[in-house]
């Protein structure tokens, strides 16, 4: 039986060109090779199986080839390069700084590179995951890599730069590898299967090059695992999915139309399935984050091209971001986050991701209300709510009298508001403001300022209308801020409440639609709402024997002689 050999080795890059995805890199060290402007030391850095150390390979035989080609690369058939390819090279020596850390070992490396080569015109030594060195290891080499001998150079590599000594990357060319492209490892992986013979779906190679996550090596890993687990040497997309236990986009993009038409049955049935296909629900709750941030990249078609999935799948999200608001989307984000930060202290883990999901779908319904018109017209039919064209930011102030206002062609005009300190109580008045056109060919009459006479008992009636229409909408934390006396001042309803809570939920829950509503029926445009808390009296708790006399004898003073005949003294 013939020896398997992965692809990962089979198809390990031999020459510049053939290096996916890090052209910046081999183009400066080719250009270094064609000048003879290279460095006594370099430094490659970059994440896992992006390249590193095949790269060091390539430029120690590139440098020692007898017979360069005109594009600075290594003929291959030459002395130097046929003992490299054999293992059988004495000018090249390779350290695992993993398992040879002590400044013993850097001191053997050191004599070591005291002797010229026996053949060809350098020493390369490549020192691979140089960052486990210890600290006494790395004084220990410093001298020499500052100034080695002439034939001497040094290739480093390591995946975490910032464990190196500052002194050693001063010392170094420091060269800095990309995560791999999507794109170009499945076209790499691509080419590998057309060698070995493989049918590949480009749906299924697309998905490995993303598991990868830029790391060549892992691509070819999870690649020869697939061909393995396939029969006939034939690649899908259903079974790549299986085999990787990946979460399919559909489920991404079934549990979305579900979030946005509010269905929460779906939404936890769907979840329930996911669960019972062996997948976890922390990362189901990161997928479904970076499904919606797909959909917001999907917003601006400037941004579409940051996507990294195939062209049919860019497609849907294209297609579902022009039905998902961009309000439920950044919602959406927050809640998810929330979920993901904290799903690991979570008793129920289960339970969290539910709670999650139920916030999730109930987001369209709280935007809904968010747009709703605020009262009915005349004839029965919802008027549309007023639009703006500046929003001004709620403070807690005094009240600022109703300024009249005359609007014009439709377009929405606040008068401006000055500023004032900030207080305990607040204000909720607003200027009255145009509604829209419910035609474009329809102007709307300029609005005359009203100013009706009112009695409180007229204002009563339509406050007690209003708050049975909360009652009956389920509205009830707004029922029972409003359902209470308050005063009127002229055309100031003034209204005291517990705390700065309820405050804080008028201004939100109700805005504009209760002044709205009374200005309609009270025909007054002036009328504004002055809320404030209700100051509360504090009453001071008893403690000691003394305060306890002192409350009692203040009630029956005859207690006073009482004590003094008795010679009475306090409990202490």
């Amino acid at each position: 039986m013939e020896n398997f050999v992965v692809s990962a080795r089979k198809y390990r890059p031999q020459l510049f060109d053939s290096v996916v995805g890090q052209s910046h890199i081999t183009t400066t060290l080719k250009n270094a090779i064609r000048t003879n402007h290279l460095a006594q030391a370099f430094l490659f850095c970059g994440p896992r199986g992006v390249g590193k150390t095949t790269c060091a390979r390539i430029l120690a035989k590139t440098i020692n080839c007898q017979n360069l080609t005109a594009e600075a690369e290594a003929c291959g058939e030459c002395e130097s390069c046929i003992s490299f390819q054999n293992n059988a090279s004495f000018n090249i020596h390779e350290l695992d700084a993993a398992s040879n850390n002590s400044v013993d070992d850097i001191r053997n490396l050191i004599d070591q590179v005291r002797y010229p080569p026996q053949s060809g015109k350098f020493k390369i030594y490549i020192i691979d995951e140089v960052h486990m060195l210890s600290t006494s290891a790395f004084n220990a080499f410093l001298k020499t890599l500052e100034e080695p001998p002439s034939y001497a150079i040094f290739i480093l590599a390591t995946t975490e730069k910032h464990k190196i000594l500052p002194t050693i990357l001063s010392r170094c060319q420091i060269f800095d590898f990309n995560r791999i492209q999507i794109q170009d490892m499945a076209e790499h992986l691509s080419e590998i299967a057309r060698n070995e013979g493989i049918s590949a779906e480009a749906d299924a190679l697309e998905l490995i090059a993303q598991k990868a996550d830029g790391g060549l090596r892992d691509a070819l890993s999870m690649f020869d695992l697939n061909v393995t687990f396939s029969k006939d040497n034939v690649l899908k997309y259903a079974n790549v999915l299986e085999n990787l236990h990946i979460l399919d986009y559909d489920y991404y993009f079934r549990m979305t139309d579900a979030l946005l038409s509010g269905n929460q049955s779906e939404v936890l049935i769907m979840f329930d399935e996911i669960l019972k296909k062996g997948f976890d629900g922390h990362q189901f709750i990161v997928g479904l984050l970076e499904h919606f941030r797909n959909l917001m990249v999907c917003k601006d078609p400037v941004t579409v091209t940051l996507l990294q999935v195939s062209a049919s799948v860019q497609q849907k999200y294209v297609l579902q971001s022009a039905h998902a608001p961009y309000s439920f989307l950044m919602s959406g984000l927050s809640i998810g986050s929330n979920c993901d930060l904290n799903y690991k202290a979570a008793k129920n883990q289960k339970l969290h991701v539910e709670i999650c999901l139920l916030k999730l779908a109930h987001i369209p319904q709280v935007l809904n209300l968010a747009n709703l018109p605020a009262v009915e017209g005349s004839e029965g039919k919802k008027s549309d709510a007023p639009e703006p064209s500046v929003v001004a930011k709620e403070e807690k102030t005094q009240a600022i009298p109703a300024v009249p206002v005359t609007v014009q062609a439709s377009q929405p005009v606040i008068p401006a508001i000055p500023k004032h300190s900030r207080l305990k109580s607040t204000s909720l008045a607003t200027a009255p403001v145009a509604p829209k056109n419910q035609t474009e060919n329809v102007v709307n009459e300029p609005i005359v300022q009203m100013n009706r006479a009112f009695t409180l008992e007229n204002l009563k009636i339509y406050w007690n209308l209003f708050i049975e229409d909360l009652q009956k909408r389920q509205k009830f934390s707004e029922y029972v801020i409003l359902n209470r006396d308050f005063k009127l001042d002229g055309t100031t309803i003034k209204l005291a409440v517990d705390n700065d809570i309820q405050i804080d939920l008028l201004q939100q829950a109700l805005r504009s639609e209760l002044l709205h509503f009374l200005r309609k029926e009270l025909q007054n445009s002036t009328i504004h709402l002055e809320v404030k808390v209700a100051e509360q009296e504090t009453t001071k708790m008893i403690y000691t024997q003394a305060e306890k006399f002192r409350f009692l004898a203040d009630k029956n003073p005859a207690m006073h002689d009482l004590r003094n005949t008795l010679g009475l003294d306090y409990d202490y």
